[in-house]
């Protein structure tokens, strides 16, 4: 049957109506909160789809890491700054002796301070040395803490512990591979949700990863090692993959 001019025209309003219809029910999902995908089509390059896909894995650290030092005070500098260097000789001859490596040992830190009495002069000086260490045996760690602060005495000081993973670079395959999964899973979901084939994509960007690293309390025992609890590490990976549909 011969389709006149007005019905003609009749069908393609009907036509964009659904069309409108359907672009404003996907940009309603989108938009609370957070968009998680948007849609567009731009022009002869075919319409296309942006999705972020995010990505975590944990692991168990195998290192830590903690600042040892001592202070000490004195009537004389001498006095004070002799006293910590024993103290420091004391410690870092403890920790090599217990396994911990030379490499792993490096000095931080050193500070001389006056005491002042009431009347303004000083009445004596303090010294601050400390050491940076890196264990990398987890099961002797307690041990090796607990040696050293009984070889450098009262003056001992402990403090900036935390663990680590000492190579990360497994744990952000991992993350990076699960965030993109993420991301076709989602654009999948999406397109299925308008009715049209997902296509390949059409770019990829990854956000600045976020690692989550647990701190270990500053508990001394004095008879026994210092309990370390490994805990997890975790990497977070977030991607924004853009999709061509149709």
């Amino acid at each position: 049957m011969p389709i006149s001019a007005s019905q003609t025209r009749r069908l393609i309003g009907a036509g964009t109506v659904v069309a409108a219809l359907a672009a404003g029910a996907f940009a309603l999902g989108a938009g609370a909160g957070a968009p998680a995908a948007t849609a567009s089509t731009p022009g002869a390059s075919g319409a296309r789809i942006t999705v972020t896909g995010t990505g975590r894995v944990s692991g168990t650290p195998n290192q830590l890491k903690l600042s040892m030092g001592v202070q000490t005070n004195a009537a004389s500098v001498s006095t004070a700054l002799a006293q910590a260097n024993q103290a420091v000789r004391a410690v870092t001859r403890s920790l090599e002796t217990n396994g911990v490596q030379a490499s792993d040992i490096q000095t931080s830190g050193l500070s001389i301070q006056p005491n002042y009495g009431r009347s303004g002069t000083p009445t004596g000086y303090g010294v601050n040395e400390s050491i940076s260490v890196t264990l990398t045996n987890l099961s002797d760690a307690g041990t090796q803490i607990n040696r050293a602060v009984h070889a450098g005495g009262n003056a001992t000081t402990v403090d900036g512990v935390s663990l680590n993973l000492s190579d990360s670079g497994p744990l952000m395959q991992s993350a990076r591979a699960r965030a993109v999964a993420d991301a076709k899973a989602k654009a999948g979901a999406y397109a299925r949700a308008l009715g049209v084939p997902l296509g390949p994509v059409v770019s990829l960007s990854e956000q600045a990863p976020q690692q989550l690293v647990p701190i270990f309390a500053n508990a001394i025992a004095k008879s026994a090692g210092v309990p370390v609890s490994a805990g997890t590490q975790s990497v977070s990976v977030s991607v924004t993959v853009v999709f061509s549909l149709g």
